[in-house]
């Protein structure tokens, strides 16, 4: 088996993982709750609603890529399983079935809250442990905060 050595202290190796793992988790979750919003999405809204969903599931895989590949470069694999996804994933679960527009654009306004909080944490963990996994935890929350915006736009 091939071992990644980790470029990192082994203290800061604990933290960057650990956030790295969890950002992750956050980030394919998000995707699916985007994807599962844009599918059953109602209302004189559709459209719009439904395009403004890809976005979502874009720009959560692109960023989901990215840290799970940090994680790979300091030596930890990343773990995007459905199973560790569904097990500790600290988005609120959605109901099955058809969702108005408002409803989802209220959901996702919560959604964006919470990632966004738990990413800046993150990204204040990692500072001094990492400043390559601080940056991209940066990207990641400047992508987060532009959507949060455009969601909050949509409610009107």
């Amino acid at each position: 088996m091939t071992t990644i050595h980790s470029p990192l202290t082994d203290d800061a190796h604990k933290v960057v993982t650990e956030a790295l793992r969890d950002a992750l988790i956050d980030l394919v979750d998000l995707s699916l709750a985007g994807k599962q919003a844009h599918w059953n999405v109602t209302g004189p809204r559709f459209r719009t609603i439904h395009f403004q969903l890809d976005e979502v599931v874009d720009a959560a895989r692109k960023h989901a890529d990215i840290v799970a590949e940090r994680s790979a470069t300091i030596g930890s694999p990343p773990d995007g399983r459905a199973e560790t996804v569904a097990g500790d994933s600290q988005l609120p679960r959605q109901q099955p079935g058809w969702v108005r527009d408002d409803d989802v654009v209220a959901t996702f306004i919560g959604l964006y809250d919470g990632v966004i909080a738990r990413m800046r944490q993150r990204a204040h963990d990692v500072e001094r442990a990492d400043p390559v996994s601080n940056n991209i935890l940066l990207d990641v929350i400047e992508e987060l905060e532009k959507q949060y915006w455009m969601w909050q736009a949509e409610r009107g």
